[in-house]
């Protein structure tokens, strides 16, 4: 048989190599799909936490008494 030659006597044991190989097809296929997905969002999120950030320094300085 063409499983005893690959050293795989166990039918369990085919279906472990098998779903590996093809879980980890999964995984590539869903990276290749979700490449770039999101990069829209990402300068509106980067603009926001700089506001943010800004507002928090002034707001911290004004209370500490100190003029920046």
């Amino acid at each position: 048989m063409v499983l005893s030659m690959l050293g795989i006597d166990d039918p369990w044991i085919l279906s472990v190599y098998l779903l590996c190989i093809f879980s980890a097809l999964l995984c590539v296929i869903y990276g290749v799909v979700n490449w770039n997905r999101g990069g829209e969002q990402e300068s509106l999120e980067i603009k926001e936490e700089a506001d943010w950030e800004s507002r928090r320094g002034s707001d911290a300085g004004k209370r500490a008494g100190v003029v920046i």
